[in-house]
């Protein structure tokens, strides 16, 4: 039976701190109207607390708000005035400072107050949840549990679902249905033990790194580097982390452990090291304080030397030896030299993999149904590519463990405790076909049978897993079309960063042109990040350089009739967007029937910032959707510095406020439910008598008084020192392409029209030195050039 679905309307978060504020951020991200309540200020207004941690969000990076103006949709409240207010929440979560005796004396305060259908969760770390829900009235406790929102939460997909022993598994399933679809999170399922599965597996593989780093004698500067991306982990590593998190955070949790955890074999090691002590001591706490690990003085950074008790330049240099076992594809062999070399770098690496492994396997049975909880809680908590179990598996499951008992009986490994019997049953990993090994089952467990995962057509797969990649109808170098046995087509590029050629544009021709045939409707979409990085900028220079002008602009009238056959194909084309969506990318989804876009998508006409201007049909949308207007000219100037600054939205929803996305767009948080989205969508729109719009024959526009505007505008900047003269000189040519060129305000245009001027400037624009140097540094080193 399908749960009920979790219907909230409106939801209250209890404390107004950095993770309460945030956590109410998201929600009104997701259009759930929301309170926010915090202690009375002692001065007026009593909600003061709350709505300055409310002001504070503006401030945040990264932006806890998809759409600043959001934040106006929190309502600030205190527990003095609006208790009240609680008795219209269909949701409450709490999430005040890790203090047992302060959640419970807030519950028994909130308890009076609250509606007999609403859910109560606590956002606690680690703290027990069976211990809270004692503090609730028994009607209430049936609709309580643990959600553990990690942070950033806007940014983080995890969320860890703690029931306590009396929790309503409807009330567990429906709130299920809500996190992942509503707000778009990875739920796990957790035991009430401390600190659950991320925090607990994260922290331990924090202190086995602090514990080598001491053992082996390396500088933090190093660690990081050797955490870092090198083994599949966000650049912040281990001691960057740590200053984020806040070092007193950090020795909290660590205590935390060693509190709750006494007969842990591995509790010894439950303990700050001397020199972060000795940091907290100090007040160095990290990236708040201005200092911890880490100290920045202006553009310097400066790691902490322990021996000096100063701060020196950091380096972060990995071995050569080790840099080239890391580079090793083969993770089988690559651990084997780990473990074989006499390196020191190697010797810690190995360490710290091992001592994880060892610890992960002994508790998994006790703090998570799967194996596959404790991957994802790593993965989608800690922004790992691989969770523990994964990467012991890569590495030759069998071979690493008789590695592990190997150092275990050396007293190598920070803890004698044996591997759990199944670790050595001759098994080759824990992830499979037939699921996920569950310990205490002794079997693999398939994944969630919640009806919520029927919309996720190809979820986050694990190491091991495979799912059907569909049946081709047409494939050429550039892209693919397939389709999952239905009426819908779905067309996939092939290149890097799906980035442009003349083999994804002449492969999305053919593509549509299929699908007018065997389809009722077509699905542009990516397995993965970006949506598109744009077009080609090296086949683009190759070119350019060979002085084959005629076949440059050739490639751009093929780009602008490949945009006009997506908006005026005889089936929808809907754009799935996730992640960058720029230049010609952005160009393909504003010519599409729908956009259906993750709300993480960052959508922009990037073009200005190599010296060029969008030239795929974007700036000829644009005022096509400005014509529309009474006056032309107003949604052209809005919109102008957005292009000519190459800006890029922080998300779909800002995408929507730049013009960038339709209000009729549709905006997915969960990426993992995009496919099924757009396949809906398009869908529908066929099923409701799909037509492409009518040729644009008379498109108003802004003529060369609206040019002239503009260009005002830039002169100041110019004087002003904002810009260049080359920024100048493309700015000037996105203002007379959008509005229409040398013809009077008013006049109108067809499309035809605004191509060519897209295209003329464009090849002009290409053409100049201080353009091509542009794109050779972009080309070379990844960033833009300012000349």
């Amino acid at each position: 039976m399908k749960p009920t679905p979790l219907r909230i309307r409106k939801a209250a978060v209890l404390g107004a701190g950095v993770m309460g504020a945030q956590i109410a951020a998201h929600l009104v991200n997701a259009d759930v109207e929301t309170l926010l309540f915090d202690l009375a200020a002692r001065e007026a207004p009593k909600n003061g607390i709350a709505a300055k941690s409310i002001l504070n969000l503006a401030k945040l990076s990264p932006a806890p708000l998809a759409d600043k103006a959001r934040a106006q949709a929190i309502v600030a409240a205190d527990y003095e005035e609006h208790l009240a207010l609680l008795a219209d929440c269909d949701l409450v979560i709490e999430a005040i400072a890790e203090r047992l005796d302060w959640k419970l004396d807030l519950y028994a305060k909130i308890a009076p107050h609250l509606n007999p259908r609403v859910i109560v969760a606590s956002n606690t770390s680690g703290l027990s949840i069976n211990s809270m829900a004692e503090a609730l009235p028994a009607a209430l406790r049936p609709r309580f549990c643990g959600i553990h929102f990690f942070n950033p939460p806007r940014y983080m997909h995890l969320v860890e679902m703690i029931p306590d022993r009396a929790t309503d598994p409807a009330v567990l399933d429906a709130l299920e249905g809500f996190l992942t679809t509503t707000l778009g999170k990875g739920v796990v399922r957790a035991k009430d033990t401390p600190n659950f599965i991320g925090n607990r597996i994260g922290v331990f593989s924090m202190l086995a790194t602090m514990h080598h780093t001491q053992q082996f004698g390396l500088g933090f500067d190093v660690v990081d580097a050797l955490t870092g991306p090198a083994i599949g982990r966000p650049r912040s590593a281990t001691y960057r982390t740590a200053d984020v998190v806040g070092l007193d955070t950090m020795a909290h949790v660590i205590k935390t452990m060693a509190d709750t955890l006494p007969e842990d074999p591995w509790h010894r090691h439950f303990r700050a090291p001397e020199w972060l002590s000795a940091l907290i001591a100090k007040g160095a706490l990290g990236q708040k304080a201005g200092a911890g690990f880490y100290r920045k003085v202006g553009k310097d950074i400066g790691v902490l030397d322990v021996k000096a008790q100063d701060y020196r330049a950091s380096a972060q240099q990995i071995a050569d030896t080790v840099a080239a076992m890391l580079a090793i594809k083969d993770p089988a062999e690559k651990f084997a030299k780990l473990r074989a070399s006499a390196e020191p770098q190697a010797q810690f690496l190995w360490a710290t993999f091992r001592d994880l492994f060892h610890y992960t396997a002994y508790h998994v049975a006790d703090i998570a149904e799967t194996c596959r909880d404790v991957d994802f809680a790593i993965r989608w908590g800690y922004g790992w590519k691989l969770g523990p179990f994964e990467t012991w598996q890569a590495a030759g499951w069998q071979q690493v463990a008789g590695w592990i008992g190997e150092d275990i009986r050396a007293g190598k490994a920070m803890s004698t405790a044996p591997l759990p019997a199944w670790v050595t049953d001759g098994r080759s990993g824990v992830h499979g076909p037939d699921g996920s090994f569950a310990p205490k089952a002794g079997k693999p467990l398939p994944r969630s049978a919640h009806p919520v995962y029927e919309r996720q057509l190809f979820p986050d797969p694990l190491l091991g897993e495979r799912f059907d990649r569909g049946t081709t109808a047409f494939e050429n170098d550039g892209v693919r079309l397939w389709h999952l046995g239905d009426e819908i087509g779905i067309v996939s590029f092939k290149t890097k960063m799906n980035t442009v050629n003349d083999a994804v544009l002449d492969g999305l021709q053919r593509a549509i042109e299929e699908s007018e045939r065997q389809f009722k409707a077509l699905v542009i979409w990516q397995s993965g990040e970006p949506f598109s990085a744009g077009a080609d900028l090296k086949g683009a220079m190759g070119l350019l350089q060979a002085g084959r002008i005629a076949d440059f602009e050739s490639m751009i009238a093929n780009f602008q009739a490949t945009s006009m056959r997506i908006k005026y194909a005889l089936v929808p084309v809907v754009a799935a967007v996730r992640g960058m969506a720029l230049g010609g990318g952005c160009e393909f989804q504003m010519h599409s029937a729908r956009t259906v876009a993750a709300l993480e998508s960052y959508i922009g006409l990037v073009e200005a910032g190599v010296g060029l201007l969008p030239a795929g049909g974007g700036l000829k949308e644009i005022a096509a959707r400005c014509g529309l207007a009474s006056d032309p000219f107003e949604g052209v100037k809005r919109i102008f510095e957005t292009v000519a600054m190459a800006k890029v939205s922080g998300s779909a929803l800002e995408a929507k406020q730049m013009g960038l996305l339709r209000d009729s767009d549709v905006v997915v948080f969960n990426a993992f439910e995009q496919l099924y989205v757009a396949k809906s969508v398009a869908a529908a729109l066929a099923e409701s008598g799909w037509r492409p719009p009518l040729p644009a024959r008379a498109i108003p526009v802004a003529g060369e008084v609206g040019t002239a505007s503009l260009k005002m505008l830039l002169v100041n900047m110019l004087e002003g020192r904002f810009i260049s003269e080359h920024d100048y000189e493309i700015a000037a040519r996105i203002a007379d392409t959008l509005c229409g060129g040398a013809i009077e305000r008013g006049a109108a245009v067809d499309e035809d029209w605004l191509l060519r001027l897209e295209r003329k400037h464009f090849v002009e624009l290409a053409q100049m030195p201080k353009t091509q140097a542009r794109i050779q540094h972009t080309l070379t080193t990844g960033k833009p050039l300012r000349n």
